[in-house]
Parts: C-alpha cells; sequence; structure tokens
C-alpha cells in the first residue's frame, strides 16, 4: 500500500460540496493567470504605446516576477493567520486594478506600476487555492488537487494567447484590456457570494498569533523541515526552463537564432501550453497513487530538458531542425507540472496551521530561478552579440545548482516522511470509532 493511500483523522470528505468550493476558487486563480500572462500578447503594442525599446519592456516581465516572487512568504503567512477567502479577496482586488490601471495607462511608469500592483495580487492566488485544496480534500487527493489548479493555469494562459490576443488587435488597446478586467470583478462576486475556507465540522484549531514572533516562529518553524527546502528546490529546477521561453525568451530565440515565422514560433509556444496540460493530468494521477514516484518524476523531467536543450544548442547546422523544437518544447510542457511536484514534498511536512508559509517558501523557487535566468540571458546576448547557444547555457547553470540540493536533500526527507507515516498509522489505530 503507497503512502498516499492512508486516511488520516480528520481528512476532509471531499466530495460535490468541495468541488464547487474549489472550482470558485481555482476560477479566481484562473483570471490571474489571464491577466500575468496578457501581456505576453501584448509585447509589441505595449512597446509602440509606451515608445520603449526591448530592454524597458522586459522589465515588465522581470518587475512582475520580483514583486510575486517577493510576495510569497508574506502571502503564506497571511494565508495561515486570515484564511483563504479574506486573501483571494484581497489578491483579487489588486490584480484586477492592476489590469484597469494597465488598460488606462498612459506612459511607461504608470503602465510600470500597474503591472507591479498586479503582480502584487497575482502572488495571492496560488497558495490560497493549494490551502483551499488541503482544506476540502483528503490529504491523497492533494497531488492530484495541485496538478488541476496547475493545468487551470496553463487554461488561463491559453485564453490569454488566443482571446486576448485577438480582442487586442479587433477593438484597442483600452478597450481589451479594461474589458478584460471585468473578469476580476465578476470571480470576485462569486468568491464573496459562495466561497468557504473550510466545511463544517473541519475548523482549524485556534493558533495564536503574537505579531513579529509568530511571524518568525512560522518561517523558521517551515524551514527547519527538510521537505520545504526539499520542495523549494525541486520547485527551482523544473519549473524555470518553460516560464524564461514562454514569457518572454522563446519567441526571440525561435525567430532570430531557428529563422522560423512568428506564426510557426506562436504555435510551438501554443505546443508547450497544451503539452503542460497533458503531462499536468498523467503527473498528478501517477503521484497520487505513488509517492516514491515524485524525486524520479522530478529529476527525469531535469534530465529530459536539459538533453533536449544541449541537442538544440549544439546542433552542427545554422538551425535545428523543426521536429528536434517540437520535441523540445513538448518536453518543456512537462516542466511545470514537475514543479508541482515540490508542493508534495513541503506538505505533508508542515501541519496546516503552517501549509501556507511553506507553500509560499516553496513557490519562490521556481521565480527565483526564472528571475535569474532572464536576467543572465539577456546579459549574454548582449555580451555575445545575441549568441543565443551561449545565453541558453546558463539554463544548465541553474539545473546543475538544483540537482545538487536535491541529492543532498533527498535522504533526510524520506526518512523523515518514513516516521511520519508510522506516526501517523499509530494514530489511526488509537481513534475511537
Amino acid at each position: 500500500m503507497s503512502s498516499s493511500s492512508v486516511t488520516l483523522p480528520g481528512d476532509p470528505p471531499g466530495g460535490r460540496r468541495a468541488i464547487a468550493v474549489w472550482g470558485i476558487g481555482v476560477s479566481v486563480y484562473f483570471v490571474a493567470v489571464i491577466f500575468r500572462t496578457s501581456l505576453g500578447v501584448a509585447g509589441l503594442d505595449a512597446a509602440d504605446r509606451f515608445h520603449v525599446n526591448a530592454s524597458a519592456l522586459s522589465t515588465f516581465s522581470i518587475l512582475q516576477l520580483l514583486v510575486y516572487a517577493g510576495m510569497q512568504i508574506p502571502v503564506g503567512l497571511l494565508v495561515d493567520r486570515l484564511g483563504t477567502k479574506k486573501v483571494l479577496a484581497l489578491g483579487t482586488v489588486l490584480f484586477t486594478a492592476g489590469q484597469l490601471g494597465f488598460a488606462f495607462s498612459p506612459s511607461y511608469g504608470t503602465a510600470l506600476a500597474s503591472r507591479a500592483l498586479l503582480g502584487c495580487g497575482d502572488a495571492m492566488t496560488f497558495i490560497s487555492v493549494l490551502r483551499l485544496g488541503s482544506r476540502w480534500f483528503p490529504v491523497r487527493r492533494g497531488p492530484m488537487i495541485a496538478q488541476l489548479a496547475g493545468l487551470v493555469g496553463m487554461a488561463g494562459n491559453l485564453v490569454s494567447t488566443l482571446v486576448l490576443a485577438r480582442l487586442l488587435h479587433g477593438v484597442g488597446w483600452t478597450p481589451a484590456f479594461a474589458g478584460s478586467a471585468l473578469a476580476g470583478v465578476l470571480v470576485l462576486v462569486l468568491m464573496l457570494l459562495f466561497l468557504k475556507d473550510h466545511p463544517e465540522g473541519h475548523e482549524p484549531e485556534p493558533f495564536p498569533h503574537q505579531g513579529a514572533a509568530y511571524v518568525r516562529r512560522q518561517i523558521v518553524a517551515s524551514w527547519r523541515e527538510p521537505g520545504t527546502r526539499l520542495g523549494l528546490w525541486v520547485h527551482f529546477t523544473t519549473q524555470f526552463p518553460a516560464m524564461v521561453f514562454l514569457l518572454l525568451w522563446g519567441l526571440p530565440f525561435l525567430v532570430q537564432a531557428q529563422g522560423l515565422s512568428r506564426a510557426a514560433a506562436g504555435e510551438l509556444l501554443t505546443l508547450v501550453v497544451l503539452s503542460n496540460m497533458v503531462v499536468g493530468l498523467v503527473y498528478g494521477q501517477i503521484v497520487a497513487r505513488h509517492h516514491t514516484a515524485r524525486l524520479p518524476l522530478a529529476l527525469g523531467t531535469v534530465g529530459a530538458t536539459a538533453v533536449m536543450w544541449a541537442a538544440t544548442l549544439a546542433w552542427p547546422g545554422a538551425h535545428a531542425p523543426m521536429w528536434l523544437l517540437v520535441v523540445l518544447c513538448t518536453v518543456l510542457g512537462a516542466c511545470g507540472p514537475a514543479s508541482m511536484i515540490g508542493f508534495d514534498f513541503a506538505r505533508p511536512a508542515n501541519p496546516p496551521e503552517r501549509q501556507g508559509t511553506a507553500s509560499g517558501i516553496t513557490n519562490m523557487g521556481g521565480f527565483v530561478a526564472s528571475m535569474t535566468t532572464l536576467f543572465l540571458i539577456g546579459v549574454l546576448l548582449d555580451a555575445t552579440g545575441d549568441d543565443y547557444t551561449v545565453a541558453f547555457s546558463s539554463v544548465f547553470v541553474l539545473q546543475a545548482l538544483g540537482v545538487s540540493q536535491i541529492l543532498r536533500l533527498r535522504r533526510r526527507v524520506a526518512r523523515r516522511e518514513r516516521e511520519r507515516l508510522v506516526a501517523s498509522r499509530v494514530e489511526t489505530v488509537h481513534v475511537p470509532a
């Protein structure tokens, strides 16, 4: 019997109501991702509207990731202290205001501030959705719930690519962005009316909050758990290659370095998203049934990504063949689902009152790696005269760092999980019928 099949005392029942409540929460994340990725389809329009060059344009993405990553631990603490509904409501107000401000921004500075506001609100969504899932569904469903949340996020990316892009070129900048902001208003109303933090009878135990002492205690206790640190490094090592590719450098690489048309490059970027959605379902089912598959899946994804990047960058011809680029983009689609595995190490390592903080620490990993790689690629492209082979080789450096940390922590985490499993079985035996 796998550890995922164990039912713990006090496990939430799940069921249709849990699906309905969680569906409202994940719809907030869906809208947040649409807003997050909306700049990806409006880059050229933004450059024309604000009269900026490529470096200034890339600042939008880097600032947004910087705010997102910097907010992860504070948001985790807020979720643990205030609950899911209040944090999601605040996040929705912020990212909707950011999207609306971006629609009416008259200058580059105000547009930059609007994207920072959007990033702040966006940062409050994913951790809240993970916490909501852990409150409404049994522990054994955790891996699948996390993967489904990631799947919904990629669906938001797809909507941004296919719908918002057409809307932008059909009705113009301000109507497109202002109109999309209405989706934020809609999910806010639904959430305020119908979302609940937890099912009846499963209220969390009261936990004393003592200002700075509480904050310090939450962070230190979460970080001391090897599972939290392993979750961070898994997220760090797996997520960033696809994030960097989709967020900024994929299109220039495919067009300038590989000689593809913008249309063909756009189709390959869409392939990354579609692959992510399919792989997410597969990984979720595997991890839900066999927790021992977590690390092999994560490391296998890192290895496959490294091999495909090496093959593409080292191809002897002027351009890599289309079949190789298709395989590369398909493999990159596995990076997002593999990063979700990081939460499957952090979640069982921490009690319910620390879930938000632990998830925040874990979620920082991939976004810190993405920011670092975005910066390194830009610097190396400038230094080498747009040599994409040298610039994208920075991917291997961060992968090597992440893998070394994963291998260092893996045995300690396995030992702690075995101890917790034995303790939970003993507790189950002693729970009165």
